[in-house]
């Protein structure tokens, strides 16, 4: 599943290029997977592809908006506008992957009002309200993490199933809700590790090789899991 948004944003570039098919190969390379995984993920999903010819793009396109659930634009709510929530309040790239904002909240009466991408900030007490008559299916927490629960808290009370938490704390919600946690620190954290073991590597006999023989190799992964 983790895999999936990146065939399908790998469709899409291909969608807007104009190219109508793509062969495996080709779209393992675009989404960074080898092409035999790609395959039996792709055959979970019924699409084996034509031999000679490859994926039709706008029919896996398809299946896979489907299995993510992506038929319906689903409502979000953001909360918390500081510097990293109006960026993303700002980023219009969730329209095109299936995802309206659809509010805008924050405790700061000062912030309350304040126009942004086309919304008004409401107060953090119209959350219930607001979510109810907008319909609202997912929340964005992009407060401080001494908020980040109560936030939560309140999105729960307010009938939100699935957070993304972008607060730098581990949040307790009731079986049930869905929570997926992005902590930049943490990604940066992670790379230091990998750029202080590549220079350990360096300093060994040899090169950049590990001490088993083996080559180091590059790796990514992503943010969020």
């Amino acid at each position: 599943m983790a895999r999936l948004p990146e065939y399908l944003r790998a469709l899409h570039n291909l969608a807007e290029a104009g190219d109508d098919t793509v062969s495996s190969e080709g779209l393992a390379a675009a989404a960074g997977v080898n092409s035999a995984k790609l395959r039996k993920d792709l055959s979970h999903l019924g699409s084996y592809g034509t031999r000679g010819v490859g994926y039709d793009v706008a029919l896996l396109i398809d299946q896979i908006e489907f299995t993510l659930g992506l038929t319906q634009r689903r409502a979000v709510a953001l909360v918390g506008v500081g510097n990293l929530g109006h960026a993303l309040a700002g980023y219009a790239g969730f329209a095109s992957r299936g995802f309206r904002i659809a509010a805008l909240f924050d405790a700061d009466q000062a912030r309350v009002g304040e126009p942004i991408n086309g919304l008004n900030v409401r107060h953090i007490s119209d959350l219930a309200v607001v979510a109810a008559a907008e319909s609202i299916a997912i929340g964005v927490i992009a407060t401080p993490a001494a908020a980040a629960q109560d936030v939560a808290d309140a999105l729960v009370a307010a009938g939100v199933t699935s957070i993304l938490n972008f607060a730098p704390c581990v949040l307790s919600v009731p079986e049930g809700v869905d929570v997926r946690k992005v902590d930049l620190a943490v990604e940066l954290q992670i790379l230091s590790f990998h750029e202080h073991r590549k220079s350990s590597l360096t300093a060994l006999p040899g090169g950049l090789s590990s001490p088993n023989g083996l080559a180091a190799t590059g790796t990514e992964e992503a943010v969020g899991s």
